[in-house]
C-alpha cells in the first residue's frame, strides 16, 4: 500500500510516498511566476495620466501555470493508494479543487487538506510518518 503526502505551496511540492517501509521525497518546482505589476504615474502630479494593468492577463497565465504544476503533481501520485495534502498557504486547497474537479478516482483516495508550516525534509518525512501512524 502507498501513502503519499503532499506538502504544497506556490512555489513547489515535496511529495513524501512511504511504500513497503520505504519513504522517497520527490521535490517539483512550480514555475508559477510571482504577480508584481509594474505600474504607476505618467507624471508626478495628482490626477494625471496613468498606466493601465491588465490583471485579467496576468490571472489567466497564472491559472494556466497552475493548472500545469498541479498536472505535474498529479501525475507523480496517480499511483498512490491514499493521499494527504498539506502546506501553509491556500495552495493545497487550490489543488484538492483541481483533483476533486479532474481526477475523480484519486479524489476519492485524497484526504482533507491540513494545515502546517514550513519545514524541513525530514521534518516533512516524520509528519507524513505522523499522520498514517496516527490515523490507522
Amino acid at each position: 500500500m502507498k501513502k503519499v503526502g503532499i506538502w504544497i505551496d506556490k512555489r513547489g511540492a515535496k511529495i513524501v510516498s512511504i511504500e513497503k517501509g520505504e519513504e522517497k521525497l520527490d521535490i517539483i518546482d512550480s514555475q508559477v511566476e510571482e504577480y508584481n505589476p509594474k505600474g504607476g504615474s505618467g507624471t508626478k502630479f495628482k490626477g494625471g495620466p496613468q498606466d493601465v494593468v491588465q490583471d485579467s492577463k496576468y490571472l489567466n497565465r497564472e491559472n494556466l501555470q497552475f493548472a500545469e504544476y498541479f498536472k505535474n503533481v498529479v501525475e507523480r501520485v496517480e499511483d498512490a493508494d491514499e493521499i494527504v495534502i498539506f502546506g501553509p498557504a491556500e495552495t493545497g486547497e487550490k489543488l484538492h479543487t483541481e483533483i476533486r474537479k479532474n481526477y475523480p478516482i484519486l479524489h476519492a483516495k485524497t484526504n482533507p487538506v491540513e494545515r502546517a508550516d514550513v519545514m524541513t525534509d525530514n521534518q516533512l518525512k516524520a509528519w507524513v510518518r505522523d499522520y498514517y501512524n496516527t490515523e490507522n
